[in-house]
């Protein structure tokens, strides 16, 4: 992968790894992409769950027309498994900000190699977290080192501190509810969500929406429909890890 330097480390020693500081976003992503969990062959073409060959995704969200589900859909750049469950769980619940940049090079990295994917984009959002969330705005910070990592700006991500979406309220969590009360919370967060650009920068626009994880897709379904209310033309989600799905 390096001729005549030192191997990468590997997901999830990071920490300790030769390119920790002048790494490239290709190069974590393709490191990682040795040890993580991949999403699924086949799989749903809306949400990225697994599925056997001839078979429909269970996922009720991916029945929906697109004017319903909100989302055209949400591309995973793994499974939610193991270290990558592991890590993601000491940046957002443990504040290790040192996860962030990785995780900022992991999503830059897959852009940077699914350009199909991206062709059309507009404007690359996170799904923001409570401005007074605890230990950390994670999301916000992955979004903040994704545009730190992106160095040729070929994306069109927001600079730190100009978030486009902002939540000033905070609202129920939806981690370990039954679906009913995800679509609940889903609802509230869309609703307590603010766009702080000019409006018109959403209005016919293709918008990619990051997240941590996807489970079900409520909440992005209801963030999307806000966003499409709004004016966008598209909404497409990217995370850095898809939850299997569990009916």
């Amino acid at each position: 992968m390096t001729a005549g330097l030192p191997d990468p480390a590997g997901f999830p020693d990071c920490p300790v790894c030769a390119y920790r500081i002048t790494g490239t976003a290709r190069l974590c992503s393709d490191c990682a992409d040795r040890t993580l969990q991949p999403v699924a062959e086949p799989h749903c073409p809306v949400c990225s769950q697994a599925v056997a060959p001839g078979r429909q995704c269970s996922n009720r969200v991916c029945a929906l027309p697109e004017a319903e589900r909100g989302f055209s859909r949400v591309d995973a750049v793994a499974m939610y498994s193991g270290a990558l469950r592991d890590k993601i769980h000491k940046l957002k619940y443990d504040g290790r900000t040192g996860w962030a940049m990785i995780f900022g090079r992991l999503l830059v990295g897959w852009m940077e190699s699914h350009p199909d994917q991206m062709r059309g984009v507009d404007q690359v959002v996170g799904n923001p977290t409570h401005t007074g969330r605890q230990p950390i705005q994670h999301i916000e910070a992955i979004m903040d080192a994704a545009y730190t990592e992106d160095v040729t700006r070929a994306f069109p991500l927001s600079p730190p501190g100009a978030h486009r979406l902002v939540k000033h309220a905070e609202t129920a969590r939806s981690a370990n509810r039954t679906l009913d009360e995800k679509r609940a919370a889903a609802t509230a967060h869309a609703a307590a969500l603010t766009w702080t650009g000019d409006i018109g920068d959403i209005r016919g626009a293709t918008i990619l929406l990051v997240d941590d994880v996807f489970t079900s897709g409520s909440q992005l379904q209801h963030v999307a429909l806000r966003l499409r209310a709004t004016g966008a033309a598209e909404v497409r989600g990217l995370v850095l890890a898809r939850v299997p799905w569990s009916g």
